[in-house]
């Protein structure tokens, strides 16, 4: 398997962007991943902004690997729905604006009847903003985590449009108990992007606690090794949700995803 890019996730180093970028080329990353929601938002930054921001991409040798826009609410909320489609649909412009394809959300929790109404509302939004990526050239990569990854599979498999994926992320699966080795495999042939997070489960407490990469539950060269026979060529994208230290955890992150790589 050819060695896979590694990006990270600049909006978690919690520093102004310029800064942000020149700390992932630091680390070694050859790709980053925005957050469109917390970060830099599609509507204040303009084509000249964006052609700067390519330009200083350009100079750092990085890549827009992803762009993250998590909604307050899933697609199976009536609430604010219509805004929140098409904040979608901009994302989607945005990614393509900056040489990205792949726009990062969790679009759940996913029911676990498919006939019920929220269910349903879902897949029909899902189905519009798959459109919507195939006009606009950016997909939607659905983040795992809040449900079986089966279950979400199942979703996208009823989808009239099959260009929307999977942004697989183990960490988010471990914390809420829905990891297990073939995970990955379930859901393989759908993986756009992973999410390089890592987490444990705390049986005292009955829940899951992020923690660094490489120092949890998941098993990453596992992982690498089943998406080789889905001829996986996308990224690894280190992220933290939480870090006393982020900077230091991402450069570890990468150098980890790059050790096991060699």
């Amino acid at each position: 398997m050819p060695v896979l890019r590694i990006g990270v996730g600049i909006a978690c180093l919690k520093q102004p962007l310029k800064k942000a970028l020149f700390m992932a080329s630091r680390m070694g990353a050859q790709g980053i991943e925005i957050d469109a929601r917390s970060m830099l938002r599609p509507s204040e930054l303009t084509e000249t902004g964006r052609r700067q921001l390519r330009r200083m991409l350009d100079d750092l040798n990085l890549r827009v690997a992803a762009v993250r826009f998590m909604t307050r609410r899933g697609y199976d909320c009536l609430d604010d729905l219509d805004r929140r489609m098409e904040a979608t649909r901009e994302a989607l412009k945005f990614a393509y604006s900056l040489g990205a394809n792949v726009v990062i959300n969790a679009v759940g929790p996913v029911d676990s009847d498919p006939e019920s109404r929220g269910y349903q509302l879902m897949k029909s939004c899902l189905d519009d903003i798959a459109g919507w990526g195939q006009r606009l050239g950016a997909m939607l990569a659905c983040e795992t985590g809040t449900e079986p990854v089966d279950r979400l599979v199942g979703l996208l498999e009823s989808l009239q449009n099959p260009t929307i994926g999977v942004a697989f992320n183990p960490g988010n699966l471990i914390v809420h108990g829905f990891y297990d080795a073939d995970s990955i495999v379930r859901c393989g042939d759908r993986v756009l992007t992973v999410v390089a997070r890592d987490a444990t489960r705390d049986l005292t407490r009955g829940r899951g606690l992020e923690v660094p990469l490489g120092t949890g539950s998941a098993d990453f060269p596992q992982i690498l090794g089943a998406l080789e026979q889905f001829d996986y060529r996308g990224w690894l994208l280190a992220d933290r949700l939480n870090s006393d230290d982020p900077e230091q955890d991402l450069a570890n992150a990468v150098k980890f995803l790059q050790r096991i790589q060699a």
